[in-house]
């Protein structure tokens, strides 16, 4: 009972603590320019490149998962539909699942490239399962991915995570990704769903161009 009473409290301390959408969104900007910037260790360019949507969710907590609460809150992009740079941010939240790689109460940074239109539609729903509804797999590090297996080519979304230094490729199966209308509300200042800002050309909130300049420095298909 003890152990599951701290898990909660921990849970709630980290939703209030990260409730600022504008202060996560600075957040996903730094994780995502922080990896990018070390070639050898970073997503492959040709896996970026192929991309159809970019899903950061930085600081992940340890603990907020052990009894099923939601444990990171992030954002997803988009292409933008003149194939040119990158779409308005929507606000997702990943919960559940395990994630044995993290230890104390270290934080940990996710990164999930969502390669094809199949892939895409599933972030038009309310909420789905990686692994499940979606098929997923551990992203390779490095340069290039001239051994591509069959995996890297088939998977919906690839998925990366960095912990107290260290990236590295990790299978998420069984988290589930949702939208976050809070988070949206907040950036957008009315109620609006994940699928009317990745479907349409609504103009990012100033919040988010931190995070769409980096997405365009490394990958805008111009």
């Amino acid at each position: 009972m003890r152990k599951l009473l701290a898990a909660i409290t921990l849970s709630a301390a980290f939703v209030s603590a990260a409730s600022d959408a504008a202060a996560r969104l600075q957040a996903a900007a730094d994780v995502f320019k922080e990896v990018m910037r070390t070639p050898d260790k970073a997503i492959p360019q040709d896996l970026l490149n192929k991309s159809e949507c970019v899903v950061i969710v930085p600081g992940l907590k340890k603990g907020a998962f052990i009894v099923g609460a939601k444990y990171g809150k992030g954002f997803v992009s988009c292409r933008s539909k003149s194939g040119v740079g990158w779409g308005a941010p929507a606000s997702i939240r990943v919960e559940g699942g395990s994630v044995g790689f993290q230890a104390g109460g270290s934080e940990t940074d996710v990164i999930m490239l969502v390669m094809n239109e199949s892939g895409m539609r599933r972030l038009l729903t309310s909420k789905f399962t990686l692994g499940g509804d979606a098929t997923v797999a551990a992203g390779p590090v490095g340069r290039s991915t001239q051994a591509e297996t069959d995996a890297f080519m088939t998977a919906e979304i690839l998925t990366w995570s960095r912990a107290r230094g260290l990236f590295a490729g990790v299978a998420l199966a069984g988290a589930t990704l949702r939208e976050d209308s809070d988070w949206n509300e907040e950036l957008y200042g009315r109620k609006i769903t994940n699928r009317e800002i990745i479907t349409s050309t609504i103009a990012p909130p100033a919040a988010a161009q931190p995070m769409l300049e980096e997405l365009n420095r490394y990958s805008s298909r111009k």
